[in-house]
């Protein structure tokens, strides 16, 4: 029988590939995975990868293009908000399905896409109640000037108001700002007098913003940055010495301790090599790409109309523990861990959800998780584990 293709459209090239080619990377692997175990109704997953090269307009006229001249009506991929942006009109008018595996803004849903990273209930709520009350509530904002970055400012602002916080400042880059362009805003931070730095900087800026803060004199341990974007692979391109402390909210980190974390990457780096990194963003892509078989194996069927319902409900023993599809908003229950960077590159997980998180897109409630503020004893992971109650 004839294999089942779908898009990939996940960047190998452009400010965002560090973390997008992990997320391509992931979907071969469970491709693999599923192909080798007898693939689904009898037919091979074959993924049909393009380069959009981080370039957002490139992503719809990319599956747009697999559309017409493949038939492809299944797609993985996007990393930026901007870019999932520019594929949901072309999956909704050709009656496809996009399964989007990155954190994001929220404030959205769409019957043609299925959300397996985080809600800002999931990532941001969490991030902003551990942030407020260990490090102050003077916060300076700095983000990548698109959209993911303004809707996460804007609620993470709501929180700081809420909590009698203030902002320090407010500040927005273009995706191709220079070393000079981050300097500046590294000497505001300095003399903005704040607690701590919200950083929404994505891909290549997160390098460059951490390098200006290092050279503007900023004492990490005094005025720590928190970020819900950045993941390993964001920490591998820009080396750990910068990036040691920094403090994020995720459903995944590589040091996750489950059996099916291990089996995972232990596949994972067969394949692709010893050094191989995961992040938050490569287990999304790998989970959803498992969730696609298992609703066209439950559907009978590989049309799209199909997969959306029987993708309701549907849940997974992932890398980061059970997840589950929700089927009236199309997010994910994801278990929500606070971790900090540490010398390696890799996280200290500082806290977590003791049970998968609902996902809430249109954060309805603005109160944070109890959960969140409480940081272990010593960076260890299982006394951070001990430290919630985890099992």
């Amino acid at each position: 029988m004839e294999p089942i293709e779908i898009g990939v459209l996940f960047s190998s090239s452009g400010i965002t590939a560090a973390v997008e080619e992990t997320q391509r990377r992931a979907v071969l692997l469970a491709a693999d995975e599923i192909n080798e175990a007898g693939g689904v109704l009898g037919r091979e997953l074959a993924p049909v990868c393009v380069d959009p090269a981080s370039c957002p307009p490139r992503y719809g006229q990319l599956s747009e293009q697999l559309i017409f001249e493949r038939g492809i009506r299944l797609f993985l991929g996007c990393y930026m908000s901007s870019a999932r942006k520019a594929v949901i009109p072309l999956v909704e008018r050709h009656d496809a399905l996009l399964f989007y595996g990155a954190a994001y803004e929220g404030f959205e849903f769409s019957r043609n896409v299925f959300y397996g990273g985080a809600a800002p209930n999931q990532n941001i709520l969490p991030l902003a109640g551990h942030m407020l009350a260990r490090h102050g509530s003077r916060v300076a904002m700095v983000g990548s000037d698109y959209v993911c970055p303004y809707e996460a400012n804007r609620v993470m602002s709501d929180l700081i108001y809420e909590r009698g916080g203030s902002k320090a400042l407010e500040i927005y880059l273009p995706l191709d700002a220079t070393a000079p362009d981050y300097q500046a805003v590294a000497e505001a931070i300095r003399r903005s007098g704040a607690d701590f730095v919200y950083s929404t900087v994505v891909g290549e800026g997160m390098a460059l913003l951490h390098t200006a803060l290092a050279k503007a004199g900023l004492d990490r341990l005094k005025t720590p940055i928190a970020s819900h974007m950045c993941c390993e692979a964001d920490i591998e391109a820009m080396g750990a010495d910068l990036a040691e402390g920094l403090i994020t909210c995720a459903s995944y980190f590589e040091s996750v301790q489950t059996e099916a974390n291990q089996q995972a990457l232990r596949r994972y780096r067969q394949r692709f090599g010893a050094a191989a990194r995961s992040n938050a963003c490569w287990e999304a892509a790998y989970v959803q790409t498992h969730l696609l078989a298992k609703a066209i194996a439950a559907a009978g069927s590989a049309e799209p109309a199909h997969i959306a319902r029987a993708m309701a409900g549907l849940s997974l023993q992932a890398p980061q523990g059970l997840i589950r599809v929700d089927g009236h908003n199309h997010h994910t229950h994801l278990n929500a861990r606070i971790g900090r960077c540490n010398a390696l590159g890799s996280f200290d997980i500082l806290a977590q959800a003791p049970e998968p998180v609902t996902a809430d897109p249109y954060v309805m409630s603005h109160v944070p998780p109890d959960w969140a503020t409480v940081t272990a004893p010593g960076s260890g992971h299982a006394d951070a584990l001990l430290a919630v109650g985890a099992p």
